[in-house]
């Protein structure tokens, strides 16, 4: 049982605390049913953080790859 509990927890820091600071990617962060690599996007550089944690050139380049949340500004690491 002792065995148990301490595994649960290192599971737990390894699954939460331990990856503090990294870009998750949750089962929603991405709908393939929007993508759409046909979408004309404009040519104007305001670059958004995916939820993925990669950076596009603006929330249309984000929207076009499936993208369904962002945050203004370029992603800290890629």
């Amino acid at each position: 049982m002792k065995r148990f509990i301490l595994s649960f927890f290192a599971f737990a820091c390894l699954s939460a605390t331990c990856n503090e600071g990294r870009k998750t990617i949750s089962g929603d962060c991405l709908d393939q049913s929007k993508a759409d690599p046909e979408m004309a996007c404009i040519e104007v550089y305001e670059p958004v953080c995916g939820c993925d944690g990669k950076t596009y050139p603006n929330e249309c380049y984000a929207r076009r790859a499936g993208v369904t949340r962002w945050e203004k500004g370029p992603c800290e690491q890629e």
